[in-house]
């Protein structure tokens, strides 16, 4: 077998026998022998269910084998065939010269047509690829009321033309990469110039390059390589399939990564309170907003204290709560067989795996099942006396809690990290739950991404930045960007627009002012405003 470094030989056999060996005994393997303008011998090599073979026939076999006219009773000399094949005779655009047969491999199996010419040391190679994508759509897993209806997809071309779409500017930049030996996987590195850190784009760059592995199948393989802490059950890097949501983080001085064959962008460096907000948060009135953020932080502590709270105040602090409830707990837990904490890990437990058959099963009998384990198996579970009517309100609020978390990383990690805070309350009371909640505040504490706290801009504290962390203040008032992210260009809104805004508005349209007024004649006399429906009219 032929090196894959090897250059193109001018005998025509010997590099089709090149090939031949390289690629094995693979049936979709094509060589299409013919003669250019009837005089030269050449070979066309592509892979038939990669290429779009009708322009293969159209724009590239049929302009080679007919003579065009003003090329006729013309003879062409070796030494410039390749030129004018290049310049005058090939219908298409992506076209370029290759010299060797790696590189020329590598764009072979990526859908590309190689041309080889007897006598001829170079080859052609054309993109001619044609693999077939999904249409665009919203995405699944980020469901808006209100905001743009488009996602990424798993082709990386369409990905980079739909940010090129809302980022037209020579400052959005593109460096690809590629990785994996078998797979070659291509990865975009995208930021805007000017804005990002260009020792972020540095950092991000270089964790990439140092990547050796056999095969990029997705995004998330990237990011288990690219974090600070690996063991770490908090996401550091925020991934995301909306096209909007990606070109928000880049203006605001973020690096966005994408993956050829993954849907899913990952955005760095990353803070955690990312992770509960979401796109339609810019959309609405600060106000409300900042309600919807505050109920979002109330359900992410549900998730992750309520079970651990329960456990700790029946098994050792029942005289925390009032007479007639603890009354009320004592009667349903009667007959029940388990202590407080087995009870709750039993249920949570339980709760994992029907949770995770409803995502496994195909959405209509997924659908069914979670009916049937909410209402079915619940009660039946409470009428035979297996657990306590209350905890079944304990673990419905945790659930619902964990749905209300935007991002399913950072609600997966809460579901993880209750399990130990319900072992620690069970075994030392509130004493156990406040040693675990000190423990993640101080992992949370200590953990970076790409260098920037975990925890900023609120530890770190920083009052321009914490305009956007529990509440959202208005978009007018956020004009600087993420003080953390030492961006190049710091400013979001222009100083004149500042300035213009804190000034009162005119009122153009108010109902005291218009049809009130009245204009002076050229001799001083005073006439009344016709656009007024009520005014007078002189006669």
């Amino acid at each position: 077998m032929k090196e894959g470094s090897s250059a193109f030989e001018a005998q025509l056999e010997s590099n089709i026998h090149s090939f031949t060996e390289l690629l094995g005994e693979t049936d979709d393997f094509v060589v299409r022998r013919f003669r250019i303008f009837a005089e030269h011998e050449a070979a066309m090599m592509y892979l038939a269910n990669m290429s779009n073979t009708a322009v293969v026939n159209e724009d590239i076999l049929k302009p080679l084998m007919h003579t065009p006219p003003h090329l006729q009773n013309r003879s062409i000399p070796m030494s410039q065939l390749k030129d004018v094949l290049l310049r005058d005779v090939i219908y298409f655009n992506n076209v370029k010269s290759v010299q060797t047969i790696d590189s020329a491999l590598s764009d072979l199996l990526r859908g590309g047509t190689l041309i080889t010419v007897d006598g001829l040391t170079e080859a052609i190679l054309l993109d001619t690829a044609q693999i077939e994508k999904r249409s665009l759509q919203q995405p699944d897993t980020e469901q808006v009321i209100r905001g743009p209806r488009e996602g990424f997809i798993e082709q990386l071309q369409t990905n980079i033309s739909l940010l090129r779409y809302r980022l037209p500017t020579p400052d959005f930049q593109v460096r690809t990469l590629s990785i994996g030996r078998v797979t070659q996987s291509k990865v975009a590195v995208c930021y805007l110039k000017g804005i990002a850190n260009d020792e972020l784009v540095k950092e991000v760059m270089e964790r990439i390059s140092a990547i050796d592995i056999g095969g990029v199948l997705d995004a998330g393989y990237l990011e288990q390589f690219i974090e600070d802490n690996h063991h770490s059950p908090f996401p550091q890097t925020a991934n995301t399939e909306r096209t909007d949501k990606a070109v928000a983080n880049m203006m605001e001085g973020r690096v966005v990564i994408l993956v050829d064959g993954s849907p899913f962008a990952l955005i760095v460096p990353t803070v955690f309170n990312q992770f509960y907000q979401t796109t339609e948060d810019y959309s609405e009135r600060y106000l409300l907003v900042s309600f919807i953020r505050m109920a979002r932080l109330l359900a992410l502590g549900f998730s992750l204290v309520t079970p651990s709270l329960y456990v700790a105040i029946i098994s050792f602090n029942p005289e925390l709560i009032p007479t007639e409830f603890a009354v009320a707990v004592s009667g349903g837990r009667a007959g029940v067989p388990f202590p407080s904490v087995i009870e709750v890990m039993i249920m949570e437990a339980s709760m994992e795996v029907l949770r995770e058959a409803t995502l496994r099963l195909p959405q209509q009998i997924g659908g069914a099942l979670s009916i049937v384990g909410v209402l079915v198996i619940g009660q039946a579970a409470v009428a035979a006396g297996f657990v306590s009517p209350i905890t079944v309100v304990v673990i419905a609020l945790t659930t619902i809690g964990s749905f209300a978390t935007p991002a399913y990383n950072a609600a997966l990690a809460l579901r993880l990290l209750r399990f130990p805070l319900i072992v620690m309350a069970g075994m030392f009371g509130l004493y156990g739950v406040m040693l675990g909640l000190i423990m993640i505040a101080n992992h949370l504490l200590s953990l970076k991404s790409f260098g920037i706290p975990y925890l900023s801009p609120v530890v770190p504290g920083n009052f321009e930045g914490m305009k956007d962390t529990v509440i959202r203040a208005p978009l007018w008032s956020m004009w600087r960007r993420p003080t953390q992210l030492h961006t190049r260009n710091k400013r979001r809104l222009g100083k004149q627009v500042v300035d213009k805004l804190k000034q009162p508005t005119t009122n153009v349209l108010d109902p005291l002012k218009v049809g009130r007024e009245r204009s002076k004649t050229p001799n001083g006399d005073t006439q009344a405003n016709h656009n007024d429906p009520g005014g007078s009219h002189s006669d």
